[in-house]
């Protein structure tokens, strides 16, 4: 039987788990090194902490590591019910949430060690996170994709921490009444996508009008898992960004409000080093909950339903 703290947030309504104290040997190196290590030997953790019965679709789980890159305050692994993500905006700040929950950071510039980089986050007085982002870019524009039962579909190939397939005006609002018809529409757009020629996508984000006037759109993440992003993505929002600078229509340092699903925003931003986009997400995450899970392994769902003992 084991116990393994966590502690439980949410950023924008998009649930982040933080596994905070973790005594296996996952060895030296970069934190992308013992990303493989984990999954190698430790995958039954991933599922046991955040699919059911402990867990749900929906959940991001978070493994806190100490840093290879000495300036970081910490490293971190995500991951979901399927497998693993390069990056997380909503885990991101919900990391920062919680490592000052737990007293270890207090308000001010922190670095964080990715899988595919490392982030700087501003921790600000008020409880606000910002993220300055890996670079990121747009693979290709006005990509055509025969969708089943829909037809054509016009979309951008985009890489914000992880990669993306933004469609503008999807034809359907989107709202929470709507969210069966919309997760249906992006599986389809998903396959469609991977078959012609883009297998490294894997999140579908749709944009339309946001709800408030406000903000400058509002949109619709369906992650790999299969389930929703209640948040607006901060990885999607980086990867809009990206496009948004390309084309010429967001000045460097302008604020672009991004709505979710939900209705909860982030304000986002972008910076040229070298030539790259830097987007910068704003957002806040609260604490939800810090308990220990238990992990016993007599019990057939352990590892979570359909893993076995």
């Amino acid at each position: 039987m084991k116990l393994i703290r966590v502690v439980d947030s949410h950023t924008g309504g998009e649930p982040t788990r933080v596994i905070v104290d973790w005594d296996r040997d996952l060895g030296g190196g970069s934190v992308a090194d013992r990303l493989r290590v984990f999954e190698d030997k430790y995958d039954a953790i991933r599922s046991g902490i955040v699919t059911e019965p402990r867990g749900s679709d929906v959940l991001v789980g978070a493994l806190m590591l100490e840093p290879e890159d000495p300036e970081c305050v910490a490293g971190v692994v995500f991951f979901n019910n399927v497998g693993y993500l390069g990056m997380c905006g909503h885990g991101t700040i919900g990391l920062i949430a919680t490592l000052s929950y737990l007293g270890r950071i207090g308000s001010g510039t922190h670095r964080v060690e990715t899988p595919v980089g490392v982030v700087e986050t501003t921790l600000r007085e008020d409880g606000q996170v910002s993220i300055d982002n890996v670079p990121s870019y747009r693979k290709a524009a006005s990509v055509v994709v025969d969708v089943d039962g829909v037809g054509e579909v016009v979309g951008d190939v985009a890489w914000g921490g992880n990669w993306f397939f933004l469609v503008n005006d999807p034809g359907r609002e989107i709202a929470l009444e709507n969210v069966d018809a919309l997760t249906s529409l992006c599986r389809k757009i998903r396959k469609s996508v991977n078959e012609q020629g883009y297998p490294e996508v894997d999140h579908i984000e749709l944009f339309g009008p946001p709800k408030d006037p406000a903000n400058n759109s509002r949109n619709f993440v369906l992650c790999p898992g299969g389930a929703y992003d209640r948040s607006p993505c901060g990885t999607g929002t980086s990867a809009k960004i990206a496009c948004l600078a390309e084309d010429g229509k967001l000045a460097e340092g302008e604020i672009w409000r991004q709505e979710s699903v939900t209705g909860s925003v982030f304000h986002a931003s972008y910076r040229v080093v070298d030539r790259e986009v830097i987007p910068r997400i704003t957002g806040r995450a609260f604490v939800t909950a810090d308990s220990s899970m238990v992990l016993d392994e007599a019990d057939p769902f352990c590892w979570g339903i359909g893993k076995g003992t």
